[in-house]
């Protein structure tokens, strides 16, 4: 079994500490380990060109980006390992960005919904299947790094780390929301941090190879949801309420100064980071596309006429 340790953070600093201590604590554990930091590589953002899908329609067994960056050293990381750590800082109240790009160009292009889609296409045709590393259940756990003091100002960190749960359908087994570090120095110096550290280490060490539904562990702050422990909840007036997370809905009630939500095992199944959630997703874009192209073709005329301003905007605005 394999663990990955990611730091999105500089070198030997914050994120590299945490996420270090935690695969030693995984090494302990009887997992083989591997770290990696981004911070010099080149991971570009997506740029939608849709090449990752012409892969799978070409009957490819590998879907690809076409950018020549690094991305790709962490895109075979990831698929190679069981069970991933990573640690990024908070520079703007959310993550930083070098973790989004990657996200958005491993997440659509490794979605597990449309590759067991592609793979029972190809069966039927007798054709290649798909890398089976794309099929593999993994665990993870995940550790925010801020230095402000007041938690708003690293409230979407955690929160936005657990995006990389949802394509592949990963288990989150803990995480560290490791704020106000601008007081406390050095992470070493808070032991109670890196031993919390080393035990999310050890509880994605020691999930690897069972099955989602008999892993219960949990390392860190409770949160309000049940599925990814953020506190984050979507109100819309009413008494039920979203995690904006996990895409699940709840049942919000008061007890004297305390509130209380409660969120039923049917729609803890259907959480974003699971089969039954990613089908829901693929299921509504396949549906967007009988209604989509017939409304392209039937308006293409008055498309490509209004089009014509957009497509020459700088000389057009001097009309105006």
């Amino acid at each position: 079994m394999k663990v990955l340790g990611i730091s999105f953070g500089r070198l030997n600093q914050r994120s590299d500490v945490m996420v270090k201590e935690a695969l030693i604590a995984a090494k302990k554990a009887g997992a083989d380990v591997e770290f990696i930091n981004t911070v010099r590589l080149n991971i570009g953002h997506c740029r939608a060109c849709d090449y990752c899908s012409r892969c799978k329609d070409n009957g490819d067994t590998e879907i690809h980006c076409c950018f020549k960056d690094d991305y790709h050293i962490l895109e075979e990381a990831v698929l190679d390992a069981d069970g991933i750590i990573i640690g990024a800082p908070v520079y703007a109240v959310g993550i930083v960005g070098q973790f989004k790009n990657f996200v958005d160009r491993f997440g659509p292009s490794h979605d597990r919904a449309a590759l067991i889609e592609e793979n029972k296409k190809r069966e039927k045709e007798g054709k290649p299947l798909l890398d089976e590393r794309y099929f593999k259940d993994r665990y993870t756990g995940y550790i925010s790094v801020g230095g402000a003091g007041t938690h708003n100002w690293v409230a979407l960190g955690l929160p936005m780390l657990h995006l990389n749960d949802f394509s592949q359908c990963m288990k989150c087994v803990g995480h560290i929301d490791a704020y106000d570090q601008g007081r406390t120095g050095h992470p070493v110096l808070n032991r109670e941090l890196m031993e919390t550290c080393a035990q999310l280490g050890t509880a994605v060490a020691e999930a690897i190879g069972k099955p989602y539904e008999e892993v219960d562990t949990w390392v860190g702050a409770d949160g309000v949801c049940p599925v990814c422990h953020n506190p984050l909840l979507s109100i819309n007036g009413t008494t039920d309420v979203e995690c904006p997370i996990c895409g699940i809905w709840g049942k919000l009630s008061v007890e004297g100064d305390k509130v209380l939500v409660t969120f039923s095992e049917e729609e803890k199944a259907r959480a974003r980071n699971t089969k039954i959630g990613i089908y829901e997703h693929y299921n509504e874009i396949q549906n967007m596309i009988p209604v989509c192209v017939p409304k392209l073709q039937d308006n293409k005329d008055f498309i490509d006429a209004e089009m014509e301003k957009y497509k020459n905007f700088d000389e057009y605005i001097k009309t105006v």
